[in-house]
């Protein structure tokens, strides 16, 4: 049998010697490791028992709560007392903040640590606390297993001495008040991750006391007060001082039985966790990942009903509390955001799966320091975003608790988006305050977003890859498949869409698609494996069966797999250059109208401001999505069984129509982006101007010798038919930079083609100036030499066409420049 290796020692206590261990009473061969244990704890309970107080004298005068332990507490004084059927169960304990100091950026329900423990009997009168670290796993058949013992010892972090037995010395009483108000670097209750800003923040915790205890069945949850001292604020003008905060720590007691593990795959986006796999037959370790899903499962009276397709209720639904801090009016729309997922839970074979309720304030039996309960806690503050995790077990990836991150105002943030992805084609989106349920359908997005990662879900930014640029003009594509198959991909509103398209406005949003149907499906339903090996066999084949059929299922990971053109932020389409000369168009008809679509009475011009700084970075993200498309990778997990290649490279004609976009949409100087009734009330002078800076850097972009570089291995790799040559990928750019030397009649260059002229001189200057073999000891060398020999011919003729000094001066300068260039090599 599979066993993870949960580690122990039989004394907790430092410094015992092997010979004061109690004798271990004769078992008989087939006795089970409990029973072993509880031999030696009631041997150790009758060496220690005269050393122990009697319970009555020890509890006298305190308050009890019964709960996964039982709490004892006496004023300052806090003792809990550990029934033995705890002993050795793993138990999961939650810091979070309850309340903080402003200006920290530090907010109600925010996770600050999290630790595995196991409680533990020592042979010397004492409690033990253990870490239960999950690293590595082995079967206890195997021979390596006492390897993996060995070398796998989890380390005791606090001990606690017997203050007094329980009934029939099934649990025992210690006194835990200095360590619940300690600083050492071990406590589990008190400690923040090293990687934590909490910890960074602020100094040595101290003056400690114990706001609340509250006990249930399956946790206990403690709130502590705290004092300490500030390093650094936010809005604070002097940042050191004394702050006062509430910590929560929640003791939730781990399912004694483990969810079965469902083994992660990279063709489906879930979270994952991972352990070490060691066996007498490998040839090699395994490092074997499982993914983070909540356990739903039929309720055993439904289990017939659901094996023969039937949907059913789950046994224990997931359900998601509103923050009764967050304002009314957007409660309805977070919970919409909850439940448009019941529709992907039911192709997975439950119905209300999951489930979003308001916090019933007036109800005191509950609290929302309960760690049984799940939230989307709302965040008093400035940043603009939101955030979804969760709290897993470590030793199934079974998700037991979320609490939703959710900043005030993401709302600036989508009504910019919004704005300025759809105000072409939205008339609502023409104002600088939406309206309620506008605003309302956005938030409702955000949420489904937030949700999917709690649910396990990781960025599928591929999705929005999968779809034609021309169907985002579809009614017909849009209504049955939205503008991307995931919701979990950064594609936010339909820029690609038209006014003449006359696209419904539902249409241009957002929302759960295929493949976090399939995805959900796949996480979620049951196999009826025996066990996870099983159950891999099964869900493989549901994976290669679903893909073969369905191209929108397929999930490209952005996140770690980078330079994969297909795998954006912000994008759409499977053409950028096409998306985004679409997206351009509409920005063009958005920008004249921002002093009157963002007018404020009283206004001094703050949302205009706001309004073009966020036309200008979309404008710059359809640059970025064009320029990974030129050398990047396409990426493509199969398994190998599945036909097609994993490693290919955007076509040849896309890479060439990405050169013609940068010719045509920003070398061509875009001067409707500098609109003087905009600019001239909306932007600060900016040194250098936007538009030059940002020509000047796709310049420096293209003409990287690492780019080219990649140009040429491309070409080797894949041939000259898949991969654009070097020589036409320079002639290209050539083109557009140049173009105006040709042409007939008087020639007069402006200052931005000037400046960009100038920029492209440098970068191939650069090259000849350079003594770096990868640089010069390639075809990029030769034909960069090769073209700066062509430009010099070209300007020569274009001298006498000149019309004006500056232009005349610029073409002087271009041909000492080029001259030096090419002289560097030749003395």
């Amino acid at each position: 049998m599979k066993q993870i290796v949960l580690f122990f020692l039989l004394s907790c206590s430092a410094g015992i010697a092997l010979g004061q261990l109690p004798r271990i009473p004769q078992l008989p061969p087939s006795a089970s490791s409990t029973s072993i244990i509880d031999s030696i704890l009631r041997a150790n309970d009758i060496r220690s028992r005269q050393k122990i107080r009697s319970y009555a004298s020890v509890i006298n005068g305190f308050y009890t709560q019964n709960g996964l332990f039982t709490v004892h507490t006496k004023g300052d004084t806090v003792y809990f007392e550990i029934p033995r059927t705890l002993l050795h169960r793993d138990i999961m304990v939650i810091n979070r903040l309850k309340k903080g100091p402003g200006g920290f950026d530090f907010f109600a329900g925010e996770e600050l640590d999290e630790k595995t423990i196991q409680f533990e009997k020592g042979a010397d009168s004492s409690i033990c606390i253990r870490y239960d670290i999950v690293i590595s796993e082995a079967d206890s058949s195997d021979a390596i297993y006492r390897a993996v013992v060995n070398s796998n010892n989890n380390p005791v972090v606090a001990s606690f001495p017997i203050k007094a037995y329980g009934k029939d010395s099934a649990s025992y009483v210690i006194d835990v008040t200095k360590f619940l108000k300690g600083t050492e670097e071990n406590n589990f209750v008190n400690s923040m991750s090293s990687g934590n800003k909490f910890k960074s923040t602020f100094g040595v915790l101290r003056d400690f006391y114990i706001e609340s205890i509250h006990t249930y069945p399956i946790n206990v949850e403690i709130s502590i007060g705290k004092n300490t001292t500030a390093r650094k604020g936010i809005n604070s003008s002097n940042p050191e001082g004394p702050v006062t905060l509430i910590t929560h720590s929640s003791f939730i007691a781990l399912p004694e039985k483990p969810l079965q593990r469902r083994y992660f795959d990279q063709r489906v986006g879930y979270f994952a966790d991972y352990y070490y796999a060691f066996g007498d037959r490998q040839q090699k370790s395994e490092k074997r990942k499982f993914i983070l899903h909540w356990r739903l499962e039929p309720k055993p009276e439904d289990r017939d009903k659901w094996q023969r397709g039937e949907l059913v209720e789950p046994a224990k639904p997931i359900v998601l509390y509103i923050d009764p801090a967050t304002p009314k009016q957007w409660r309805k729309y977070l919970i919409l955001g909850i439940t448009d997922w019941q529709k992907a839970f039911e192709q997975a074979g439950f119905k209300n799966a999951i489930i979003g309720k308001e916090w019933p304030e007036n109800d005191t039996t509950m609290h929302m320091d309960d760690a049984r309960y799940s939230f989307i806690n709302y965040f008093p503050s400035e940043t603009e975003n939101a955030y979804g995790p969760q709290v897993h077990d470590p030793r199934s990836g079974e998700i037991i608790q979320t609490h939703i991150g959710w900043y005030h105002n993401v709302m600036q943030l989508l009504h910019d988006w919004y704005m300025i992805q759809a105000a072409a084609v939205d008339p609502q989106a023409r104002a600088p305050k939406f309206s309620e349920e506008l605003m309302g359908q956005l938030i409702r997005f955000v949420s489904s977003h937030e949700v999917g990662h709690t649910l396990g879900l990781r960025h599928n930014f591929g999705s929005s890859s999968r779809t034609p640029v021309d169907s985002l003009r579809s009614k017909t594509w849009l209504k049955k498949h939205g503008h991307t198959s995931s919701i979990m991909d950064y594609a936010r509103f339909n820029y690609v869409a038209q006014p003449e398209d006359h696209i419904p406005q539902e249409d241009l949003f957002p929302r759960i698609g295929e493949y976090d149907r399939w995805a959900i499906e796949w996480g979620y339903r049951l196999s009826n494996a025996a066990n996870a090996d099983e159950d891999k066999k099964i869900v493989n084949r549901w994976i290669t069966d679903r893909l073969a059929k369905n191209p929108l299922l397929w999930f490209g990971d952005g996140e770690s797999k980078k330079v994969d053109p297909r795998c954006q932020t912000e994008d759409l389409g499977d053409n950028a250059a096409k998306a985004s000369a679409y997206g351009i168009k509409n920005l063009q008809r958005i920008l004249p109208h921002l002093p009157e679509w963002t007018h404020e009475e009283g206004g001094i011009y703050e949302g205009l401001e706001q309004a073009y700084a966020a036309l200008k970075s979309q404008y710059m993200r359809y640059m970025g999505h064009v320029l990974k498309n030129i050398t990047g990778a396409w990426i493509t997990t199969r398994s190998e069984d599945q036909p097609g290649e994993v490693y290919a490279i955007a076509p040849k004609a896309r890479q060439k129509e990405s050169l013609v976009f940068f010719n045509q949409q920003l070398f061509t100087t875009p001067y409707w982006l500098l609109n003087r009734a905009v600019a001239d009330k909306a932007a600060e002078p900016e040194s250098p101007d936007f538009v030059q800076d940002l020509q000047i850097k796709m310049v420096n972009s293209l003409l990287d010798t690492k780019q080219m570089n990649l140009l040429l291995g491309n070409a080797l790799r894949f041939g000259p038919d898949k991969s654009l040559g070097i020589d036409e990928y320079i002639g290209t750019i050539h083109e557009g930079i140049w173009n105006e030397l040709e042409g007939g009649g008087p020639l007069k260059i402006d200052a931005y083609r000037r400046n960009l002229q100038k920029s492209y001189i440098a970068n191939l200057s650069d090259l000849m100036f350079s003594a770096n073999p990868e640089e010069i000891e390639t075809d990029v060398y030769s034909v960069a030499r090769a073209d700066l020999g062509i430009l010099k011919r070209q300007v020569a003729r274009a001298l006498p066409k000149a019309a004006d000094a500056l232009t005349r001066y610029h073409l002087e300068d271009i041909t000492a420049r080029i001259r030096k260039a090419l002289a560097i090599k030749s003395d």
